[in-house]
């Protein structure tokens, strides 16, 4: 009885603020849970959307027909007895999403803290210049966007005729060379450095300009300041502009879906992960299957969120007790 009266008290403390979060509290659990449990259980079986009637339970057949191909297989055997084929495509989805990852990440995150010290100067004209950088960033996920960047990388593009223009010839088609296509996708995310500039240019203004005065007192050129000041001080702010763009990242699709024209472009050289995944659910109608393949982005996102979050404990100065 105690129990249950505690309970009662307790709700009816905080009856107002449960009528206040209701719509937040609804539209998690219908519109973010629900459908995440759902998509977890339909990662075990052979789901089709347009047949749900024939959606028959494989148990980890999904994650074996995308890491079968890592081992050497082409096919096996699920738990109801069907001879499944492995994902062939699936390990090189994998690899072209960690390449863009590993070298947009990093290139953004420079561009931008480069971009945001000039824009710490007291320049003529700086706010203006801030809101110019910070368009690309406005603009850079739309489709026309990157068909604009599709056209600009073309056999006869713009690049190709300043290019030509200057004294090169034998261009390629940057987007349709498989040596060339994932950089330029690179390029058009480093474009977009907008938003971590913004943030790195907050927390420069954070900065005591009485450590500066000290160390130039003290002999320190504007080098040594850099990397003994600026940086770890920034370093709190470097450490949220990482993890975020990494999510980021690993989530891009739609550059990769209209530049890569729909199929991962030539010998899948933009076959993001989240292409594959899309392709597999919407083109292939394999749900179950593009569900395991979402769980297993979220768990490789998580792992290397955790990685990073724990490596910071080595890099990342907060200025209290140190």
């Amino acid at each position: 009885m105690r129990i249950r009266s505690g309970i009662v008290e307790f709700f009816r403390r905080n009856a107002v603020a449960y009528v206040f979060l209701a719509p937040w509290l609804v539209g998690f659990l219908v519109l973010t849970l629900y459908p995440m449990l759902y998509s977890l259980a339909l990662s075990f079986t052979d789901y089709d959307f347009t047949q749900p009637d024939s959606t028959q339970w494989i148990g980890l057949g999904n994650y074996v027909k995308m890491f079968g191909s890592a081992f050497g297989l082409s096919t096996f055997t699920a738990s109801t007895g069907e001879v499944m084929h492995v994902d062939p495509y699936y390990m090189k989805s994998l690899s072209v999403t960690f390449t863009y990852v590993f070298v947009s990440v990093p290139l953004k995150l420079i561009v931008a803290l480069a971009v945001a010290l000039l824009m710490n100067q007291n320049l003529r004209g700086v706010s203006f210049y801030r809101a110019v950088y910070y368009i690309p960033t406005l603009l850079g996920g739309s489709v026309a966007i990157a068909v604009l960047w599709r056209k600009l990388f073309e056999k006869n593009g713009l690049v190709n005729g300043l290019l030509a223009a200057i004294g090169f010839s034998d261009l390629p088609g940057w987007i349709t060379n498989p040596k060339y296509s994932l950089w330029t996708l690179i390029l058009l995310s480093v474009w977009q450095f907008g938003s971590s500039m913004i943030i790195f240019l907050a927390g420069l203004k954070q900065i005591p300009q009485e450590y500066y005065e000290a160390a130039a007192v003290d002999g320190a050129n504007k080098v040594r300041q850099f990397f003994s000041i600026t940086i770890p001080l920034l370093s709190p702010v470097i450490l949220f502009n990482l993890v975020m763009q990494m999510i980021y990242a690993f989530q891009a699709f739609t550059q990769a879906y209209i530049i890569g024209g729909g199929r991962g472009g030539v010998l899948n050289s933009t076959l993001f992960y989240t292409l594959h995944l899309y392709i597999q659910g919407w083109t292939y109608h394999e749900m179950g299957y593009a569900s395991a393949m979402a769980w297993v982005l979220l768990l490789i996102i998580g792992a290397l969120t955790a990685v990073v979050f724990l490596s910071s404990k080595r890099w990342v100065s907060y200025g209290v007790g140190e």
